[in-house]
């Protein structure tokens, strides 16, 4: 069985850590450039929360649950998005980054972020 605060804490952790990717993403849009490429913001399983999301720590259980199937869906869908931001910023086309990450960014950061907090909540 999985353990609730280690649970919690990586969920904390995974708040954060997405939140920090729209810093990110606005400063490769403003410079054209970036030390990430597209392609590996677009992996879901490189970041700390997605090796811990699809990982062993995690139980079958919880893994069939259906929080951790939406936040395991929103995250690649996060990841995916951040790479279209990312590869629009490095390859010049700055207002097509920059719709991106008002728009769709956005709303799959937020939906992301609400579906990590529900989760925690759930867990505490």
């Amino acid at each position: 069985m999985s353990n609730n605060p280690t649970m919690i804490k990586a969920i904390v952790a995974a708040l954060g850590a997405h939140g920090a990717w729209k810093l990110r993403l606005r400063t490769a849009v403003a410079t054209g450039a970036s030390t990430v490429t597209p392609k590996q913001a677009g992996c879901d399983r490189s970041c700390e929360f997605g090796k811990w999301l699809h990982g062993s720590e995690i139980d079958p259980a919880t893994k069939s649950g259906m929080p951790y199937k939406v936040v395991s869906r929103l995250h690649k869908e996060f990841h995916d998005c951040a790479s279209h931001v990312l590869d629009a910023a490095v390859t010049g086309k700055k207002d097509q980054a920059n719709a991106l990450l008002g728009g769709e960014f956005n709303q799959r950061s937020e939906k992301l972020a609400k579906a990590l907090t529900k989760w925690r909540c759930e867990l505490a």
